[in-house]
């Protein structure tokens, strides 16, 4: 097999997205820096989305001057050290604290998914500054739908995009890129069946493949600022689907660190 044979990816970003707010077309917008940028989407590119853009796209941002925190908020700040009002929110999105220790409050939220994830997801990082905290998109799979409908329409091919955020791992130090929105791709691939090099047939093993793309495309969308909030992935053979980013979610009775 000769270099051109060799499997190869590229991982690139839409330059220059601007500071998206509340009521844009975010589909609308990639296509259009993206253009400007001289990158003609291709076939079976995977878009890779920071969550934060949509979210701003969509309103799900928090002015904390309006939030009145309760009795409960302000116990759990004095001993986490944090903004009762920031506590406020993240109650108001969890469906029940499954951890808290060292100003960490890990939960279960009310996504969708029932993503179990530090503070509910709602963060003060890439919102409009100080005063506000911003919240994962309501439906992530649906607003990554819509993104996706937009970009095929413009460019006439057809892609997959992916929606992220950024999660710690039980037993595992760091936090990786995660998806929480799929479009167009299988989140999951199952391996069962398949024989491995000595012939030996897997039976459970599944990749969690819509994970491990959006991890690459942190690589070079990195987490100090949103200078690069859109990366295009181009290159992966991905399975085509229409599953919902849910099933990367682990069912509360087969999870064994619940």
């Amino acid at each position: 097999m000769n270099e051109l044979e060799l499997p190869k990816i590229e991982i690139f970003p839409v330059p220059d997205i601007p500071i998206i707010r509340e009521g844009d077309d975010t589909g609308e917008i990639i296509c259009k820096f993206a253009k400007n940028a001289g990158i003609v989407i291709r076939e079976e590119d995977i878009i890779v989305i920071a969550h934060a853009i949509i979210s701003r796209a969509e309103g799900r941002l928090v002015d904390l001057r309006t939030v009145t925190p309760s009795e409960y908020a302000k116990t759990i700040a004095d001993q986490c050290d944090k903004d009762p009002r920031h506590i406020e929110v993240i109650l108001n999105q969890a469906k029940s604290i499954v951890r808290m220790k060292d100003g960490i409050l890990i939960v279960e939220s009310k996504t969708p998914a029932g993503w179990v994830m530090a503070n509910a997801g709602v963060d003060q990082s890439n919102s409009l500054g100080e005063n506000y905290v911003i919240l994962l998109p309501e439906n992530p799979d649906r607003s990554a739908e819509k993104i996706r409908k937009k970009i095929q329409e413009e460019f006439g091919v057809e892609v997959a995009v992916i929606i992220t955020d950024t999660f710690g791992r039980a037993l595992r130090s760091g936090a990786v890129n995660v998806a929480i929105g799929t479009s167009g791709i299988k989140p999951i691939i199952d391996l069962s069946g398949v024989k491995d090099l000595f012939g030996y047939t897997l039976k459970t093993t599944q990749i969690g493949i819509a994970d491990e793309l959006a991890s690459a495309a942190e690589l070079i969308s990195g987490q100090s600022n949103e200078g690069y909030p859109v990366i295009v992935i181009r290159g992966y053979k991905y399975q085509k689907g229409t599953e919902s980013a849910l099933l990367l979610a682990r069912p509360r009775e087969n999870a064994l660190f619940w």
